[in-house]
C-alpha cells in the first residue's frame, strides 16, 4: 500500500483530499518542477470552452465545405488527424466567430478520452471544435514546447490529475488552469520546436506520397478528378432489383455503377474471397476488459495508418493464451466490417501481442507475387472500394458490412509493374511518418530529462538521437 503525506495549506482552492490527486508519483514530480523555473498553465495562456453539445449536431455535416468541425476522435498527441474529417457548411461556421481555431492554438481533450493535445497547423484553420476539447492559446510559453511538455509522460500526470467523474470521465477549466509546467530558457524551448516542426514536415510529406500513390491508382482507373454525383432520380430495371435483392433507391445511385464499370472496363480485376484468405476475429465482452494487460484492438483503434492511441482496452494474459489463435500475423491486413468499415492497415512488421475484435477481419493475400499487399491495402482504404461498402452498408442506423458483402467486394488488378510502383510509393509515405512519429518521441523525452536532469543533458541526448536518425 502507497501513502503521501500532503500540509493542509498545500491543497487547491477545491481542497481535494482524494488519494489519486495526491499519489505519490504526483508529488514526486511536484518537488522536481518545484526545484526549476515553473507556473501555472493559467498564467501561461487563454483558454477557451468549447461551444455547447447542440450547437454543431451530426445533421449538419456536409460532404464538401472548406470549413471543418474537429472532434475528440481527430485530436490525438501532436496533431489533429485529418483522415475523416467533419465538413460543415460555411454559415455555421461564421456563426460561431468565437471558437475560431488560429494557427498555433492548442486543442485538449477534457471528456472522454482525456489529456489528448494537438496543435493547429495552417490546414486546420477555418475550422471550429467540439464541446468535448478546450482550446489553449500560448501567451508567454512557446506553443510547440507547450504542446511536448502535456504530451511528455510528467506532462501527461499533472494534466489527468484533475481528472473526475465515474461513468463519464472529464477534466474541468479549473483542472487545466491549475496544471504544473516547467518553463526551461527560451533556446530549449526552440529547439523543442524546431524538432516538433521538423517532425510535422514529414508528417506532410508522408501525407504528400500516399495522396501521389492514391492519385496513380484513380488515373489507371481513369477516375482522376472523379467526383461523387448524388441523384434525386434516376431508372432501374426491376431484374436489377431482384438480382440485388435491394429495393433502396441509395444502393442504385448511379455514381456506385460508375466506380464498378471502371472497374470492369480494365477487364483484369477480382472479387476480394479470390485473392485473399479471411479470418474472423472474436468479440469477448466488455466485461472481459482490463486496464492494462494485452491490447485488445477495437475498430475505434484502428486506422489506415497504423493503432491509435487513444481510449484502448486491453484482456488479461491468460484469456489471451486461449484466443491465440486470433494474434494477428505479420504480413496480413486488418479490415474492419463494423462500425466504421473500410478501414484497412496492412502489417508489414511483426505486431505487437493483442486480440482483434470481431468487428475486425484478418486478410492475406493468397499470392504476393501477382498482387502486393501495400498496393491491395490501398485500394481497400480508397474511393473506389470505399463506395462500394457505402453502397452495401448503407441504410441501418450501425454501419455493418456483412462477411459475404467483404468477400464480392471488387478488387482491379494492374500491372505489377504499376503495383509495386505504388508499394514503393506507400512504403515511403510509412517511412516518413514512422520518421516524424519518432521525432515527436525524441521531443517529449527530451523535455521529461530536462526536468529530471538538466537542460545541458537534455541536449547532448537529443543531438545523439539525431545522429542516429541522420538527422541534422
Amino acid at each position: 500500500m502507497q501513502t503521501s503525506v500532503v500540509n493542509y495549506k498545500e491543497l487547491n482552492f477545491e481542497i481535494r483530499i482524494d488519494a489519486e490527486y495526491h499519489r505519490a508519483e504526483v508529488l514526486e514530480n511536484i518537488h522536481l518542477l518545484d526545484k526549476k523555473k515553473n507556473d501555472v498553465l493559467d498564467n501561461l495562456a487563454f483558454f477557451i470552452i468549447g461551444p455547447f453539445g447542440s450547437t454543431v449536431t451530426v445533421d449538419q455535416y456536409v460532404e464538401k465545405s472548406s470549413y471543418r468541425y474537429i472532434r475528440n476522435k481527430d485530436i490525438n498527441d501532436f496533431l489533429v488527424y485529418d483522415d475523416d474529417p467533419a465538413l460543415i457548411p460555411e454559415e455555421a461556421y461564421k456563426k460561431l466567430p468565437q471558437f475560431h481555431i488560429k494557427e498555433n492554438d492548442l486543442l485538449i481533450t477534457v471528456v472522454g478520452t482525456l489529456g489528448k493535445v494537438a496543435i493547429a497547423q495552417k490546414k486546420d484553420t477555418k475550422s471550429i471544435f467540439s464541446c468535448k476539447s478546450t482550446l489553449i492559446r500560448a501567451k508567454s510559453i512557446d506553443p510547440f514546447y507547450l504542446m511536448a511538455y502535456l504530451n511528455s509522460r510528467i506532462g501527461q500526470l499533472f494534466v489527468l490529475r484533475g481528472t473526475r467523474g465515474a461513468i463519464q470521465q472529464g477534466l474541468n477549466l479549473s483542472d487545466l488552469k491549475e496544471i504544473k509546467v516547467f518553463i526551461p530558457s527560451n533556446s530549449f524551448q526552440s529547439k523543442v520546436r524546431n524538432i516538433v516542426c521538423r517532425s510535422f514536415e514529414l508528417i506532410n510529406k508522408a501525407s504528400d506520397l500516399y495522396s501521389q500513390a492514391e492519385q496513380i491508382l484513380l488515373a489507371e482507373l481513369n477516375l482522376a478528378g472523379w467526383k461523387p454525383k448524388h441523384r434525386l432520380s434516376f431508372v432501374k430495371k426491376y431484374s436489377d432489383m431482384q438480382a440485388s435483392e435491394r429495393i433502396d433507391a441509395e444502393y442504385f445511385q448511379p455514381m456506385y455503377e460508375e466506380i464498378v464499370e471502371s472497374i470492369i472496363s480494365l477487364k483484369d480485376y477480382a472479387c476480394l474471397t479470390d485473392l485473399v484468405s479471411i479470418k474472423k476475429c472474436i468479440e469477448p465482452g466488455s466485461e472481459a476488459y482490463q486496464e492494462s494487460g494485452i491490447l485488445f484492438l477495437r475498430v475505434s483503434n484502428l486506422s489506415k495508418f497504423g493503432l491509435k492511441d487513444g481510449n484502448k482496452q486491453y484482456l488479461s494474459e491468460e484469456l489471451y493464451k486461449m484466443l491465440k489463435q486470433h494474434q494477428p500475423k505479420k504480413g496480413e491486413i486488418l479490415l474492419s466490417k463494423d462500425a466504421t468499415p473500410g478501414i484497412a492497415y496492412y502489417l508489414k512488421d511483426e505486431p505487437e501481442k493483442m486480440i482483434p475484435s470481431g468487428g475486425i477481419l484478418r486478410l492475406k493475400v493468397k499470392d504476393e507475387d501477382t498482387l502486393y499487399p501495400e498496393y491491395l491495402t490501398l485500394v481497400l482504404n480508397s474511393v473506389i472500394v470505399q463506395k462500394q461498402i457505402e453502397r452495401d452498408a448503407g441504410g441501418s442506423v450501425i454501419n455493418h458490412w456483412r462477411v459475404d458483402q467483404v468477400k464480392s467486394t471488387f478488387i482491379p488488378i494492374l500491372s505489377v509493374e504499376i503495383q509495386k510502383k505504388i508499394a514503393e510509393t506507400v512504403n515511403a509515405s510509412f517511412c516518413n511518418r514512422e520518421l516524424s512519429k519518432q521525432l515527436l518521441n525524441i521531443a517529449k523525452r527530451a523535455v521529461e530529462l530536462a526536468i529530471e536532469k538538466d537542460e545541458k543533458q537534455a541536449q547532448l541526448w537529443i543531438s545523439a538521437e539525431l545522429k542516429k536518425l541522420n538527422i541534422q
